[in-house]
């Protein structure tokens, strides 16, 4: 049990009595009261970069890659594991602009 007391509201020191009771009932494990501890020690899938950062970077060669990562992203994928997020962001982000460039490239081709 914790308890505080001042002496005054109006003094400019206050000084407080802190009573703590540790008795060994109230101890629990660490691993007991911080459950996700060790949930994210395992390395990610592809080669450690996850799949999101994977489907990036294989996306400057194989370019629909980015949409597998942005349907990912998309279909919350990254709630499995949060570390994922960033990557499968990211290849959302380049399918986005890629579908951009290939909208304006085809508008140039077919109507100029």
């Amino acid at each position: 049990m914790i308890s505080g007391t001042s002496k005054s509201s109006t003094s400019k020191s206050s000084t407080y009595e802190y009573v703590v009771d540790l008795s060994e009932d109230e101890y629990e494990s660490y691993a007991d009261s911080y459950p996700l501890i060790g949930l994210y020690d395992r390395p990610l899938p592809c080669f450690g970069c996850g799949m999101g950062w994977f489907s990036v970077i294989l996306g400057f060669v194989f370019p629909p890659a980015w949409y597998c990562g942005a349907f990912l992203y998309l279909t919350n994928y990254y709630e499995f594991d949060p570390r994922e997020r960033s990557g499968l962001a990211a290849a959302a982000i380049m399918a986005l602009i890629l579908s951009a460039v290939l909208v304006i490239v085809l508008l140039v081709v077919f109507l100029g």
